[in-house]
């Protein structure tokens, strides 16, 4: 009945009195009340008295006043407490900024307490991602309080845990610094790195752990090929940098960058970007550029060189004047790597004896060039191409006799451009069949103009000019006026073959047409080097009358190649 009617203390007397049991019942519904009026200190005196703490944690869970029920749970069922507190997270994540609110006072409740430890756990547990400089603040006071009051190990755990969630919201000089608190220098260099504070990481390195100096070094620069600053990176690993220019193919900034190195370095990337623009298409390109850096005898180049010599002699529309300054600067890089292969270990090799046949050829092309410039050189320019015959190995077979064929008739030397374009006919049924194998040699038996060459992939003379050789043949044939004899000399050999096939004797070719020099020999201080002398005269009179600057580049180049001109160079006797 005192229950009943609310009536407390006389329901505690009568209890205590006659039924000590209910005593408890008593104070339970007397807390009630209190919890009714919000009286939560009231209600919680009177649980306890009645020894019921577990319904008190209850009652403040229900309220949400988590602290108190922590607080209870930790004073009276310690053993629920752990479970309570994870409740109490999850509950607090929930809430969003109002759950964050109160992990952070029960942080502050635990370290007001002393419960140190369990007040770090709620630090590093705060997450509001609309508050970084809260969240900055908690996660630092977690690393401050586990320094100050917890065990080395806890520390060091701490402080793993914190800095990456610290890096995580940008604050990397915090998280360093924390880390060199306790002397994680690898860490910190990290963190440092991570923020991009390269300087930073540097100083640590240096001052409190050289081994880290190259690690720092290293990232450093796979940052900056990442990036993509390569500007930067010049200044840390040059070569690094050369190879990123390579992978972003700014091949002109890497060729400007490598002339600043090594000769060694220079020509390694030299030898790339020729072989990236051989690859294009563009052998010229890749011509003028060791025309400006020197083509140094590195056996791994030659390749490069003997693609660049192919390209340029297959290339159309080179028989011309106006091809004279491709064709000098094809014979100017092969007389430099002649020059530097004769101080190099592949001196005398076959190589070095392949690339000065190649200097002979791009010498005889350059000079027909110039030749071609200057009317009363015609007939030079004509032996030019005869003799080129006999290098046919090297030169697309097709283009070679078409060339010569074209330019004997041109000089009214039709007996040899008949048997050369009637030659460059059946070749170009040969390239179409796919094969040299049923060519008759008959023609140039007794000859030095070779018949092994190779079979060229494709046609190098347009289709209109075989039909224009094909009916001047076939005119030719038809009127019967021509001998199908090459003509010969006092030797009773073919006028342009160097070597005479009845006694074998070999002679040297003019510099100046390549054709076999019987008398009148003028010779030159290099061995092996020297010229018709009325061939001699021929050019210099051309030069002398014409001015041609071309004709006077070849005769610096011969001057060059030849150690020197005759010093009866200008006399026109």
């Amino acid at each position: 009945m005192f229950v009943h009617n609310q009536d407390w203390e006389a329901a505690q007397r009568v209890a205590e009195a006659h039924d000590p049991d209910s005593v408890a019942e008593v104070l339970v519904g007397q807390a009630r009340r209190a919890l009714e009026e919000k009286d939560f200190q009231k209600a919680e005196g009177l649980l306890l008295r009645a020894q019921r703490p577990g319904l008190a944690l209850s009652y403040y869970k229900e309220a949400g006043l988590w602290s108190d029920a922590l607080r209870i749970c930790k004073d009276y069922v310690p053993g629920q407490l752990e479970a309570l507190q994870e409740e109490y997270e999850r509950e607090a994540t929930k809430k969003g900024a109002r759950g964050v609110e109160g992990l952070v006072e029960q942080a502050r409740h635990w370290e007001q307490a002393g419960e140190y430890s369990r007040a770090v756990d709620c630090y590093l547990k705060v997450r509001d991602s609309g508050n970084s400089g809260l969240m900055e603040k908690c996660w630092m006071k977690a690393a401050e309080l586990s320094i100050k009051f917890l065990p080395p190990q806890r520390n060091i755990e701490v402080v793993l845990a914190v800095g990456p969630q610290l890096i995580g919201i940008g604050k990397h000089n915090a998280a360093a610094e924390l880390y060199l608190n306790l002397d994680l220098v690898k860490e910190a260099i990290d963190a440092f790195i991570e923020g991009e504070e390269w300087n930073k990481a540097k100083r640590v390195a240096k001052e409190l752990d050289p081994r880290y100096e190259d690690y720092v070094d290293q990232c450093y620069k796979e940052f900056l090929k990442n990036q993509g600053k390569v500007d930067s990176l010049v200044g840390v690993d040059v070569v690094a940098a050369l190879d990123l220019y390579v992978e972003q193919g700014q091949w002109d900034k890497c060729i400007e960058t490598a002339t600043k190195q090594n000769y060694k370095i220079l020509h390694k990337y030299v030898a790339l970007y020729a072989t990236h623009l051989i690859r294009e298409g563009s052998s010229a390109q890749a011509l003028a550029l060791y025309v400006q850096h020197g083509a140094p005898a590195n056996p791994q180049n030659f390749n490069i060189y003997k693609r660049i010599f192919t390209d340029m002699v297959s290339s159309p529309g080179t028989n011309c004047a106006e091809a004279y300054h491709s064709w000098a600067d094809l014979r100017d890089v092969l007389f430099n790597l002649c020059e530097n292969l004769v101080k190099s270990s592949e001196a005398n090799s076959p190589a070095h004896e392949e690339f000065k046949t190649m200097l002979l050829i791009a010498h005889y092309y350059a000079t027909r060039s110039a030749a071609q410039s200057v009317k009363q050189l015609e007939t030079v320019a004509a032996r030019l191409s005869i003799s080129l015959l006999r290098h046919t190995q090297l030169l697309p077979v097709d283009k070679a006799f078409y060339e010569a064929g074209i330019a004997a008739k041109a000089v009214g030397w039709e007996n040899m451009a008949f048997i050369f374009l009637n030659r460059f006919l059946d070749l170009t049924d040969a390239i179409e069949e796919g094969t040299l194998d049923g060519l008759d040699h008959s023609d140039f038996q007794d000859t030095d103009i070779p018949f092994e060459v190779p079979l060229p992939a494709k046609q190098h003379v347009p289709e209109a000019e075989r039909e224009e050789v094909r009916d001047w043949v076939l005119t030719v044939s038809m009127d019967q006026r021509l001998e199908q004899v090459l003509p010969r000399d006092e030797r009773g050999a073919y006028e342009a073959s160097l070597v005479a096939a009845s006694t074998g004797v070999r002679a040297l070719p003019c510099l100046i047409t390549g054709y076999p020099i019987l008398r009148n020999k003028i010779e030159f201080k290099r061995p092996g080097k020297a010229a018709n002398k009325d061939n001699w005269n021929k050019f210099l009179m051309a030069i002398k009358t014409s001015h041609s600057p071309v004709c006077q580049d070849v005769l610096k180049f011969i001057s060059q190649w030849c150690g020197g001109l005759p010093s009866t160079s200008f006399s026109f006797q």
